[in-house]
């Protein structure tokens, strides 16, 4: 064997758990090739000054997942390739929604046959994501997570020490990157201070024609004052009129252009357009309609919704990339402003 394995006794880790990582991942990287032998469990045991029954508890897990197998009488072997079971992939992300199923699609797709895919949702619910991680610490190859959370500095502490503890080579996060957390993991992400910037510039030779920009953002955002910054930058160097409020106003006034902010489940635009229903308006026609994130259904309903939006289904595959090439890198996904019938 080329590395030399290290467990850490003061890591919070399990020692079996850390011994199964370090297989795990010499393995899928390539590192212990296919009918390289291992160490014995004595000789591993010794080597390591720790117990032959911790040793034995991780080669029986690694034997069960399919990464070794024994030989009789000759010891424990890499298992090939061309006997490995399916990768296991744990998707664990903040919450279900349209966008996230599209991430969701994306990996699947991409991966198609080569892994099972497993999907958990922890709310952004800080104790509930503790709780899926000590659930299944060791239990799969690869673990993609989006880890959103309310952005209080001991949430994100407790989420950044929870997420230190997946092997960087198992770790891929998706829709937000933490510069805190630290390591070779991967990540395709959105960038929540720039990206609305550049989105709007794409819609910037209309966007100057307009007598002011109406961002309805909601109170569920968790970015929308961070998104909000951002929008305001845009409309301040391009000498842009911009109102914030949190629900769309009474009275809809005709040529307005409204910019909707993460909209929990389209309700800001379902109200948005009935009141302009009341007051017989059409959105592309008498005022116009821009949507933060993009969903399937936007091609069509309106005749086609404009939107600003990160591409989601990139993103799942972008993260389904890095499994299957076994390595991992950081990116930041594509954000644009699709035009539709609306704006």
């Amino acid at each position: 064997m080329k590395n030399e394995i290290i467990v850490d006794p003061e890591s919070h880790v399990p020692t079996y758990k850390q011994l199964i990582n370090y297989f795990e991942g010499a393995i899928i990287r390539g590192e212990l090739h296919d009918g390289e032998i291992i160490p014995s469990m004595n000789e591993l045991a010794f080597r390591l000054s720790i117990s032959k029954e911790t040793v034995k508890k991780s080669y029986g897990i690694l034997r069960e997942k399919g990464f070794i197998e024994p030989k009789q009488g000759k010891g424990f072997y890499v298992r090939e390739r061309s006997s490995k079971r399916k990768l296991s992939v744990l998707i664990l992300l903040d919450k279900l929604s349209s966008y996230k199923q599209m991430t969701i699609n994306g990996v699947i797709s991409e991966l198609g046959d080569m892994a099972d895919s497993h999907c958990c949702f922890f709310n952004q619910n800080i104790d509930l994501f503790e709780y899926y991680i000590n659930e299944n610490l060791g239990r799969h190859d690869y673990y993609i997570i989006s880890p959103h959370f309310p952005l209080e500095e001991d949430i994100q502490r407790r989420a950044v020490k929870n997420l230190g503890r997946i092997p960087n080579h198992k770790l891929i996060l998706v829709d937000r990157y933490i510069p805190e957390l630290q390591g070779n993991y991967g990540a395709v992400y959105q960038d929540f201070a720039n990206d609305a910037y550049t989105g709007l510039s794409q819609g910037l030779e209309k966007l100057r024609t307009i007598a002011k920009l109406n961002v309805i953002i909601f109170k569920a955002s968790l970015y929308g004052h961070i998104i909000a910054q951002n929008v305001r930058s845009f409309c301040q160097d391009n000498s842009i009129e911009v109102e914030f409020m949190q629900t769309s106003p009474d009275i809809i006034e005709k040529g307005s252009v409204f910019l909707l902010l993460n909209s929990q489940l389209d309700f800001g635009l379902i109200d948005l357009i009935r009141k302009a229903a009341a007051q017989n308006l059409k959105a592309g026609h008498d005022f116009s309609i821009i949507s933060y994130n993009e969903t399937a259904i936007d091609e069509v309903v309106l005749d086609g919704l404009t939107t600003i939006s990160t591409a989601f289904e990139e993103m799942g595959r972008e993260a389904a990339r890095m499994i299957i090439q076994k390595r991992m890198w950081k990116k930041h996904c594509p954000f644009k402003m699709t035009r539709r019938n609306t704006f």
